[in-house]
């Protein structure tokens, strides 16, 4: 898996995006409040997160049982289970089976798993033709980009640059100028309606496993996922292991919290089920159906402080109500797992040498944990890895002296009470008066970089710890 590590200049480039900060701002804005409306559709979400999490629990617990029981259920109806244990052996076993089928033209909807693995281009490489089918993802493809959102995967993306591409790639000839976005989706319908039609295989990925009845639970709001895995005679899902739910009836819960918390409606437009390939009587359906189950690095979570991470559903909720990601999207954390779950996953299924800046990039403030469908305790997991990170030494050297010396100072009361009112008496010195207190608006040094975005409130002329005992004493305050 691979991941950029230079974060910091990369969010400072997408500081100074303003077509990608607009983009940014509607997400912020209006992404909670159609999410928290389509909560109170249902009787009691708060019980059924926790439902929810019992239900990812169990199938985690037993992923073993429950794989197996997949297995079996799939191949009774016809189909065949494949296990890769890393990204190299998934995009090997995917390559084999497209070879089998004679294939040059594969259909792919929006899948995480795939981006994870670059499936995409392990598939070109071996000279077949791949096309994303989501709208977001086709254009992405285009212009030879990454996702910067697990749902809208072109969130960067201008009206106008979408118009550059598809000049740039469709041999068209029109009978006027592309202008507005009723012309693109038309043309990009007519476009990818001809790779559906022309597909030997198509490639989804999965939002539930189904243990109890081998099925595979795919969403969408294009219905392209549908096209992908109907129209070509092979079939073939890329998913990670941890997918499996055991029953349909939990199926049914995971479906009813991933619409609400990922689009905010009680469903998406198209919920899949898909069982093996068509039977003697069907009249249409892929003749081969193939289930990939992806390792790649999930099996090592299992049983550690990280396995609650692996109860993620992809909603993006986290995403979405992160004041970081709605600042800097998703491509600054050079990872296709953007925001605050990526920041937790990524290290995981990677490394955290590589990946060792993502943990870093988030304020605390406990929203990711607060609308996770399935109560992932995302700020506890990311306190995890730093740990893991100063305890391996990989933070840099200055940073590790600062904290011993902030450790070894606040061990000391003496000493930090004079630090401390040190400190204050400096900073109200750096600071000017305005109608709403006094502001700090430069610091020197390290301090420069906290300054640059915001102002910092001055201290009180009295400290919190000298007013309280003023207090206790009967003095004034």
């Amino acid at each position: 898996m691979h991941v950029e590590r230079d974060f910091v200049s990369l969010s400072g480039k997408a500081l100074h995006d303003e077509s990608l900060g607009e983009a940014l701002d509607t997400v912020a804005s209006v992404m909670p409040i159609i999410r928290s409306q389509a909560l109170t559709q249902l009787e009691d979400f708060a019980a059924a997160r926790e439902r929810a999490r019992e239900v990812r629990d169990e199938a985690l617990n037993r992923l073993d049982h429950y794989l197996e029981l997949f297995e079996q259920n799939v191949q009774a109806m016809g189909g065949h289970v494949h296990w890769a244990s890393d990204d190299h052996e998934a995009c090997s076993i995917v390559a084999q089976l497209c070879e089998e089928a004679d294939a040059k033209l594969v259909t792919k909807s929006k899948s995480m798993v795939t981006e994870e693995i670059e499936l995409a281009a392990a598939l070109e490489q071996r000279g077949l033709e791949v096309v994303e089918t989501d709208l977001g993802e086709y254009i992405i493809q285009l212009r030879g980009e990454k996702p910067s959102h697990i749902l809208a995967p072109a969130l960067h993306v201008t009206i106008p640059q979408v118009i550059d591409s598809f000049n740039e790639h469709h041999k068209i000839n029109r009978d006027r100028p592309l202008e507005d976005t009723d012309q693109l989706l038309a043309e990009a319908r007519a476009v990818l309606r001809e790779k559906f039609m022309k597909a030997d295989v198509g490639i989804t990925g999965a939002n539930f496993l189904i243990a109890e009845t081998g099925g595979v639970v795919v969403v969408t709001n294009e219905g392209n996922a549908d096209l992908t895995a109907s129209l070509p005679d092979t079939h073939i899902v890329v998913t990670g292991i941890e997918k499996v739910v055991p029953t349909m009836d939990d199926a049914g819960l995971m479906l009813r919290l991933l619409a609400r918390s990922a689009i905010g409606q009680r469903l998406s437009n198209y919920t899949s089920f898909f069982h093996g390939p068509r039977r003697a009587s069907d009249t249409a359906g892929p003749g081969a159906f193939h289930v990939v189950l992806v390792d790649n690095g999930r099996s090592n979570m299992l049983g550690s402080e990280l396995q609650d991470m692996l109860r993620c559903i992809r909603c993006s909720a986290c995403i979405n109500h992160c004041p970081v990601y709605t600042a800097i999207g998703g491509h600054a954390y050079g990872s296709v797992y953007p925001g605050p779950m990526g920041a937790v996953l990524t290290p995981g299924l990677a490394d955290l040498d590589s990946a060792r800046h993502l943990p870093n990039a988030s304020t605390f403030c406990g929203r990711c944990e607060e609308v996770c469908p399935v109560a992932i305790p995302i700020p506890k997991l990311l306190r995890h890895w730093r740990k893991q990170e100063f305890s391996r030494h990989l933070r840099p050297r200055s940073e590790r002296f600062g904290l011993g010396a902030w450790a070894w100072i606040n061990t000391r009361p003496s000493l930090y009470q004079f630090v401390q009112r040190v400190a204050a008496s400096i900073l109200r010195r750096l600071s000017a008066q305005r109608s709403d207190g006094r502001w700090v608006s430069q610091l020197p040094g390290p301090g420069a970089g906290w300054t640059r975005h915001r102002d910092l409130q001055a201290p009180a002329a009295r400290s919190f710890q000298k007013q309280w005992r003023e207090r206790n004493s009967g003095g004034n305050t």
